[in-house]
């Protein structure tokens, strides 16, 4: 089941990458979050920064680095690739899938399965907010879902 999933964000990052026409559009910003079912941890507040790439008017991805606040260092990487669907001229929503790494307890690779929104507030500027599953690789790993809020500067 891993490898057809694995093969299907594989196979949709490959057609994604072919089918760009267009000239993409660039996105940064902060995000923060917060993680939860993460086991004997509790729940976990991420700060981090985004980036995005649009392909395509409604494919692009976005990569992604949370730093983790509990003991120690720790860290969440992460990459996503997005399909917008325009609900108005400035508000979008997405489903979500992608891979990621982290050391919540011990480092572990996930699949991401997610949604979420974005709002256009100002001509350059975003609010987004979404969720989204981590499937962990590693047995001894619980599954987080990530509530995450955060702002992007198109340029």
């Amino acid at each position: 089941m891993k490898k057809i999933i694995l093969l299907t964000i594989a196979a949709l990052c490959a057609f994604t990458a072919v089918s760009a026409q267009d000239k993409g559009n660039w996105g940064v910003g902060p995000q923060i979050g917060i993680y939860t079912n993460t086991g004997a941890d509790g729940a976990i507040f991420g700060i981090g920064a985004t980036g995005r790439y649009s392909f395509t008017d409604t494919w692009r991805i976005q990569p992604s680095l949370t730093a983790l606040c509990k003991s120690g260092c720790s860290v969440d990487i992460a990459a996503d690739v997005q399909y917008l669907f325009e609900v108005a001229s400035s508000w979008d929503v997405y489903p979500q899938a992608g891979l990621s790494a982290n050391d919540i307890g011990g480092w572990s690779c996930g699949i991401n399965l997610g949604a979420g929104t974005d709002f256009n507030v100002a001509r350059n500027w975003d609010l987004s907010a979404g969720f989204k599953w981590m499937i962990q690789t590693a047995k001894w790993h619980k599954n987080p879902i990530i509530i995450n809020i955060g702002a992007t500067y198109r340029f």
